[in-house]
């Protein structure tokens, strides 16, 4: 749909129409905002997927304004394979989540299908949203480009990077039951350590490859996207009438709206590790020509 939107643009090549689909996505967060204390019943069911579709078409408008190029607008075949393997990529923490029980949905429609077609939008918008604030924020000038220090990485590193995620990943199915739902924090760590040191060795872009170069520019804006991100899907889950509810073990009483507040400690780590699990998987779908 958002492809859609922004097909005019690129078909007439006007300059000018290019960003206007952040007017639209904007659009779209106001009138569901307001249709949603309207107590419309669409909107109620459907406000996270609703708002996080206005959220990344805004995010593109900007990065279009900022750069002159955009995902949606410039790599729309990027755009759209990134859709169904955000949906796949987050099915694995759902996974997990089996064995964590840690968070669980509320409010959803009664029949399957209005319920599938909610997730399946929901999973959608995951990884665009983490990917894009990222984007937008490396090109700030908070993020301006600066040589660091570069970092010493060995092979040693690597591989005691690789057995630790590996280590990290299984724990949830190793321990005793009753322990495997305080380990939310060793699986949003676990693909970072595990699958960077494996980009570094394909030749992807990895994140200690560019600590290796002196280079922290994605790290900073990839943890800045988790903060952004990570406020803005409990501020909207909070209001909306299909939600996630949080069943963690630790200080689950004291919550800023669902989320204990320890909770937040979690979201720049899963904005690393969006980024390094797509491009992980990116090589099977994107030539590097383009990628």
């Amino acid at each position: 749909m958002a492809a859609c939107i922004v097909m005019p643009c690129l078909t007439k090549g006007e300059k000018s129409l290019s960003g206007f689909h952040g007017w639209i996505g904007l659009g779209i967060i106001g009138l569901s905002e307001i249709l949603l204390f309207a107590g419309h019943p669409f909107v109620g069911v459907y406000f996270t997927p609703l708002v996080w579709t206005g959220y990344i078409l805004l995010i593109d408008s900007l990065i279009y304004r900022q750069k002159g190029n955009s995902l949606i607008v410039n790599r729309t075949r990027k755009f759209l394979l990134m859709l169904p393997l955000s949906i796949g990529l987050w099915l694995i923490f759902e996974f997990y989540n089996l064995y964590l029980r840690n968070w669980h949905y509320i409010g959803l429609p009664e029949n399957l299908l209005p319920r599938w077609v909610g997730y399946a939008w929901a999973f959608a918008t995951i990884w665009p949203a983490i990917l894009l604030t990222a984007e937008l924020l490396e090109g700030s000038k908070f993020l301006a480009y600066k040589k660091n220090r570069p970092f010493p990485v060995t092979p040693f590193i690597l591989w005691f990077s690789f057995f630790l995620g590996f280590g990290f990943l299984i724990s949830p199915f190793v321990v005793p039951h009753g322990i495997a739902p305080y380990l939310a924090a060793p699986v949003w760590l676990g693909f970072i350590f595990f699958l960077d040191p494996i980009n570094y060795w394909l030749g992807e872009r990895s994140l200690w490859r560019d600590l290796k170069e002196g280079k922290r520019n994605t790290l900073y804006s990839l943890l800045g996207s988790g903060i952004v991100c990570g406020w803005l899907w409990e501020f909207w889950n909070y209001w909306a009438g299909a939600k996630w509810h949080y069943t963690v073990p630790i200080l689950s009483h004291i919550k800023i709206f669902e989320m204990p507040f320890l909770g937040y400690l979690g979201f720049p780590p899963f904005a690393v590790e969006c980024f390094i699990l797509y491009e992980f998987l990116k090589r099977l779908f994107l030539s590097r020509k383009g990628s």
